[in-house]
């Protein structure tokens, strides 16, 4: 069985396996897998910020049936609707979920560090959110739970998606042209699983170190 660290390095050479297969229909795909990994709060795992960047990327390889203008706006709407999904489920199971200490499906510790991103930031922490691997997943569910209205809560989900989609995507498609990175493709997609799974890292770091003090 292929593994998830293999998929994450050979990101590109599956995604370009799969427009080889399936063309245009790769749209329906990765919206799949964005509108999953948004809407879903029982995925957090799925490919994020690289798979964005890799389907940029392969939008710029000679003879591509992905074209990044229509990728980007498919991804957009994907993401948009996946928030939107989550706020209401949060909305709706969020009071008895984030009471429920020892919930099978949610880990309580990303529940609470999501909490501490929304007493921090605030309403950005939607548009923030986009940019941090699992808090990306969790944030909409406890903006439903309680932290926010609706009529706020999209305004900040339509910027968050047209910025994290547009920015991934852009840097894949301008980058992906350039032979170093060709070449050091790999280690271009896991740089940027490692960046963006920092501060999640720094923030259990953090606290660890308040515990113990």
């Amino acid at each position: 069985m292929t593994s998830v660290i293999d998929v994450v390095r050979h990101l590109d050479q599956y995604l370009v396996e799969i427009v080889n297969n399936y063309g245009t229909q790769t749209y329906a795909i990765l919206a799949a897998v964005v509108f999953c990994e948004t809407g879903l709060v029982v995925l957090p795992f799925l490919p994020g910020d690289s798979l964005l960047f890799a389907a940029g990327a392969v939008c710029g390889l000679s003879g591509s049936a992905l074209h990044v203008g229509v990728l980007m706006a498919v991804l957009i709407v994907a993401a948009i609707l996946g928030d939107t999904l989550n706020y209401h489920v949060g909305k709706f199971l969020g009071p008895r979920v984030m009471n429920n200490t020892q919930s099978k499906w949610l880990n309580p510790a990303h529940l609470q560090k999501t909490s501490e991103f929304f007493d921090r930031y605030g309403g950005k922490t939607i548009v923030l959110a986009r940019f941090v691997p699992i808090v990306r997943t969790f944030a909409p569910f406890v903006a439903g739970a309680g932290a926010m209205s609706y009529r706020k809560f999209f305004l900040f989900n339509v910027v968050g998606a047209i910025a994290w989609v547009t920015s991934m995507t852009l840097a894949g498609y301008w980058l992906g042209q350039l032979d170093a990175v060709k070449k050091h493709f790999e280690f271009i997609v896991l740089g940027i699983v490692g960046i963006s799974a920092l501060p999640v890292i720094v923030e259990y770091i953090r606290s660890k170190q308040q515990q113990k003090a």
